[in-house]
């Protein structure tokens, strides 16, 4: 089971919530410290969690979740609803990075992701969430490309490949009803033909006997 499969199992299934998207993180400082902790007493990973409760009204919070060395379990640090964000930084517009802020009304984190995607995708999620559960003062996204705000994101790529493959079925479907109609078309024309001839062979079987009995 990867790692964030079972933060959605021990952190968020209990309470009755569903994990939307995560990501691996560090903080920005200047003291290098191992992305992945191997030595030392306190090394832990950390995780941003977006989730949403399952009871309506929905809910949706983001969660610091911690995984201390040598433990197996997840732990719950820090936890935010979505109204309590204020802005989303990513930092660089012009580029995949995966450094990001994220401020809130009481707390200002600066962090790196494990990878620019799993950056981008985390903040591509993000802002569709808030755009559908924020309250009417929906936080500031600045410095992100704008294929993380829409346009090409994952979740509207994921859309366009759906309305195609629904686009596609019904072409194949309306191509196929053609095809029937033309059989059918074709087979209502034989038919035709056949009760002419019939009708024809009829009249011609009646003019010979007419003509070897007359009456």
């Amino acid at each position: 089971m990867s790692a964030k499969s079972a933060i959605n199992k021990e952190v968020f299934t209990p309470h009755d919530e569903k994990m939307l998207a995560a990501v691996q993180v560090k903080r920005r400082t200047k003291k290098k410290i191992p992305f992945l902790a191997t030595g030392g007493q306190g090394d832990y990973m950390t995780f941003i969690c977006l989730s949403v409760t399952n009871k309506k009204p929905s809910h949706v919070s983001i969660t610091k979740v911690k995984q201390f060395q040598g433990s197996s379990a997840f732990v719950k640090r820090s936890q935010w609803t979505i109204d309590q964000l204020r802005q989303v930084n990513g930092i660089d517009p012009n580029r995949d990075c995966p450094e990001f802020d994220l401020m809130f009304d009481n707390a200002f984190d600066q962090w790196v992701a494990g990878s620019a995607g799993e950056k981008c995708t985390f903040v591509q999620i993000l802002h569709h969430t808030c755009q559908r559960y924020s309250s009417p003062r929906k936080p500031e996204f600045v410095n992100c490309q704008s294929k993380l705000l829409g346009g090409n994101s994952i979740l509207h790529s994921a859309a366009d490949s759906v309305t195609s493959a629904v686009q596609k079925a019904s072409q194949a479907l309306n191509e196929r009803g053609e095809r029937l109609g033309r059989a059918e078309e074709r087979t209502a024309d034989m038919m035709n033909s056949a009760e002419q001839f019939a009708v024809t062979a009829h009249k011609v079987r009646q003019y010979v006997s007419k003509m070897h009995y007359p009456a």
